[in-house]
Formats: C-alpha cells, structure tokens, sequence
C-alpha cells in the first residue's frame, strides 16, 4: 500500500486504540508522540498500556495528554497464563469503548494480543514492531524460527498493515515472509529538545561544563546491553581520565548494572538514574552511545541526531539512518567486542575529531520531523478505514 504524498485527504476524526506492552523507551516515546500528535489534530485517542514494566515518568506523561480514556492491563513482556486474561480485558476495552477505527498495537506482546479478531464488526490493525523481537542476534536459530513463525502467522492473517520504523526493519520482515503489500517504512520522528536541560543536568550531578560527557538513554535491558557501555568506559578510563558518564533509564536488569557499576570502580564517574527523560538529558552529552544488540530505529539516536549530537553505536538496525557513518559519528562491530566501543569513545573524545562530528551532526538536525512522521502514520489510517 503506497503511503507517499500527496496524504489522503482529511475528512472526520477517527477513533483511534493505541495498545503498548513496554510503556517506556523508545516505543514509550513514540506512543506518547502519537498520542499527543492525533488527537491535536482531532481524532479520538483512546491508550492501553500494561502497568507491569511501566516506567513512573512515562505514566505521568500519558495521563498528563487528556485523552478521552487511558487504560492499564497487566501484559507481561514473556509469553503465559496471563496472556489470557490480558486478551479478554483488551476484547472488552475494545467493544465497551468502540466503536473503533483503527486499533494499532505497539511492540511484539500488545501486537499479538491486538490483532487477533473475534467474530463482528471487523476493525483494521495496525502493528509496529519496534524491533521484531527475531533481529535480536542473541535469540537462537530455534528461538528465531518460533518467533519468526508467529510473526508471520500474526502479520499474515490479521495484520492489515505493518508499520517497520526503518529500511533495515523492513529488509527484516520480509526475510520473515511478510507480505510485501502489508509493509511500510515510517521513519520515527522527534521534536526540537530543550537544550537549556543541557545546565541542569550536568549541575544536579556536579558536573562542571567543560566535561567530556558521554550518555546512554534506553531500558535497562538485555536488548539495549548497559553492561557492555560500563565495560567499554572502564576501558577507555584510562585514556580519558576526566570523562564522565550518564547513563539514564530503569528496568528489569538495573540491580546488574548498579552491582556492574560498583564493581567498576568509576562509582564517580558512572551516574545512573531516572530522574530526567531522554529527551532532557540528551542536551547535557557530548557524546551519545548506544551499545544495543539489536535495534529497529531508536528514538534515542534520532534525538540526539536533532539535537546535533554525535553518536556513537553498534551496527544495529537504524544507525545508518541517524547516523553519517564516520562523519557525525561511529559505527562498530555489532559482535560483542567492548574495545571496539572503547576505542570509538576514545576516538570521538579527540578535540579535532569531536568538532568534525559535531558540524556534520548539526548539519543534520533538521532531517527528522514528528510531524511528517503523524502525516505518514494519519495516512495509512484514512486509507485502512476507508476500504473497511
């Protein structure tokens, strides 16, 4: 299905189901963006989130956006029991509250428990992966197959249209077998940053302003691998010896990076919390790293890309997107080798070097809009619920 200009013409207001299982991260943020985006332009938003993995400042903001009706069911992130009970509380969500337009699930378990239908009124369903969960490298060829089995059983028989976030996300699905009619690329998109942050997060860590600072933003996960950026900076220590690091966000492995930090010994150079958004503590980086081991697009990287910051990550899905490879910042080896990180941080660290990034990042600020990215999304919308 062709999404490219000229957008369908606007008529009336849809009524829109966003479903999130991470309800945090990029997949949080991009929920929270199309939240606010839609019903700023008059559609009826109605949001799901699962309270099981839910991050204190992403709850906060979605409330915060005043939406007709926001609703929390327990989705656990692996598959079980209470994946049942999860389903029949979206079934009644979905029928007390319609009817919809458009339901659109958002990460791999709010998309397997949105799109399948019972019998009735038939609604689209829309599904972003934000990382299929098979581009993780560290699955399995048995752990791929299963899952790659039932992403292609779930896009194939009750997907109208999935939603991939980059070329390499795409390129992905259909390796998987996804049909080439049911895909498109929507590029995440971001609006400006409040780079006056960039004071106060430095000043609430005693950071004075001429330090290097390098930053990590994301979930405290097995996908976005912290302990592999604190093994990376405890080797690239040495080399620079009045660098700090930043590392912002919360989750189910937190208690291994703190035991991770405190082993380090850089228990003062290493700061971690949650107290800031992304979005606001970017500004204070020089430098972002994301030592991921499998992306999709990170809302991370496209934030610090219109923030002109230079990056430095993994080859994961969506950095060659975000990122001018050796201009406004580095790419290496996807395989695990923390020198290869440490060695790039040192590099981006040179003060010739570190210019050199900063004007190609700067030069690019302005690639990424949120509100071509709610064109696109508005779009296939109107387009699927005109054929319904």
């Amino acid at each position: 299905m062709s999404i490219n200009p000229p957008i369908a013409e606007r008529g009336g207001s849809l009524r829109i189901l966003q479903v999130l299982e991470p309800s945090g991260g990029g997949s949080g943020r991009h929920f929270l963006d199309l939240c606010r985006g839609l019903k700023r332009r008059g559609h009826h938003v109605e949001a799901v989130y699962s309270p099981v993995r839910a991050e204190e400042a992403f709850v906060r903001e979605l409330k915060s956006l005043n939406l007709p009706a926001v609703h929390a069911v327990a989705m656990k992130r692996a598959p079980g029991w209470s994946d049942i009970a999860a389903f029949w509380a979206l079934r009644d969500i979905i029928a007390d509250g319609g009817p919809f337009d458009i339901i659109h699930g958002h990460s791999s378990k709010a998309g397997a428990l949105s799109r399948p239908q019972l019998p009735g009124r038939h609604i689209p369903r829309v599904y972003t992966p934000h990382a299929f969960r098979t581009m993780d490298p560290a699955l399995g060829k048995a752990g791929r197959l299963i899952y790659g089995a039932i992403e292609l059983m779930l896009a194939s028989l009750f997907t109208n249209h999935l939603i991939c976030v980059s070329d390499d996300e795409l390129a992905h699905a259909r390796s998987l077998g996804i049909p080439e009619h049911r895909l498109s690329v929507i590029v995440n998109g971001v609006a400006p940053l409040p780079l006056d942050m960039a004071k106060t997060v430095r000043a609430s860590f005693g950071i004075p302003a001429e330090t290097f600072v390098f930053g990590f933003v994301g979930r405290l996960s097995h996908q976005k691998a912290p302990e592999r950026l604190i093994e990376a900076f405890r080797n690239a220590a040495a080399r620079l010896p009045d660098a700090q690091l930043i590392m912002v966000g919360a989750g189910e492995r937190e208690r291994e990076v703190r035991k991770a930090v405190a082993e380090s010994g850089l228990q003062n150079r290493i700061r971690l919390t949650s107290a800031f958004t992304g979005s606001q503590a970017i500004p204070a980086f020089d430098v972002l790293v994301m030592p991921s081991r499998y992306e999709a697009m990170s809302y991370v990287m496209l934030e610090a890309a219109a923030a002109g910051k230079p990056i430095i990550s993994t080859d994961v899905g969506g950095a060659s997107t975000a990122i001018a490879r050796d201009k406004s910042g580095l790419i290496v080896a996807n395989d695990g080798d923390t020198g290869k990180l440490a060695n790039a941080m040192v590099e981006s660290a040179d003060p010739a070097r570190y210019q050199a990034m900063v004007a190609a990042a700067e030069a690019r600020m302005s690639d990424f809009s949120m509100e071509k990215m709610i064109d696109k999304t508005e779009a296939v919308y109107r387009q699927l619920a005109a054929r319904a």
